[in-house]
């Protein structure tokens, strides 16, 4: 049977809630990235890769920057560089993914904090195609704690960021307040599908990577 292709969607409450969510990416979100399969499974995160809290990582920090829009998002561990395009919300308050005929591209959401100033970044993309290819996210879930995450932005500055964990998470119970709390430090998740998959459903669960600022080149 050919795969199928389901609307990507990160489901957030309505109207006026969704300003809330433009500024914090707080509670009551719950991420509904879908894809499709036509090929072997994306990797699953190990079990041992878990994060406590949303709070701190365990190595340094750097301080914040100002607002820039980020540019290029490389993952040199996944073999990722990748063109970023920002990504809003749709009339149902649902933040869109990059376009299905994108599926190199990494989305953020332009309406919430940029790569690399303080609070909470976050960043989607497909784990594979309509025709079921790989997409830019398909390896997402095969970082390791420790590996690095470049963002180039428009300011000319790139923001490293350190992964300190990546959780597979069923996405009935994805845990909103724990993947989009902030800390006062510049914070980065990126997201994708995985998991278990159904025709009917899609992707049963979320990839999240959790990475902090530690350099600025």
């Amino acid at each position: 049977m050919a795969p199928r292709h389901h609307t990507s969607a990160f489901r957030a409450p309505s109207v006026p809630a969704v300003l809330l969510l433009a500024c914090t990416l707080t509670a009551g979100v719950v991420l509904l990235i879908s894809g499709v399969r036509g090929h072997e499974p994306p990797p699953r995160p190990a079990a041992a890769r878990t994060v406590r809290t949303a709070a701190g990582p365990s190595g340094p920090t750097v301080p914040p920057l100002p607002p820039a829009d980020p540019v290029r998002l490389r993952i040199a561990a996944i073999g990722v560089d990748a063109p970023m395009t920002r990504v809003g919300l749709d009339a149902a308050g649902a933040l869109q993914a990059p376009p299905p005929d994108e599926p190199d591209h990494a989305g953020w959401y332009g309406d919430g904090t940029p790569p690399g100033s303080a609070g909470t970044a976050v960043a989607t993309g497909h784990v594979d195609t309509p025709a079921g290819d790989p997409g830019v996210f398909y390896d997402l879930g095969a970082l390791t704690e420790g590996a690095t995450i470049e963002v180039s932005r428009a300011d000319r500055r790139t923001a490293v960021f350190t992964v300190r964990a990546v959780e597979l998470y069923d996405r009935k119970k994805f845990p909103s307040e724990k993947v989009y709390g902030g800390s006062g430090r510049a914070e980065l998740r990126l997201i994708t599908c995985g998991g278990g998959y159904t025709e009917r459903t899609g992707y049963l669960g979320n990839v999240v990577v959790y990475a902090t600022l530690t350099a600025v080149t």
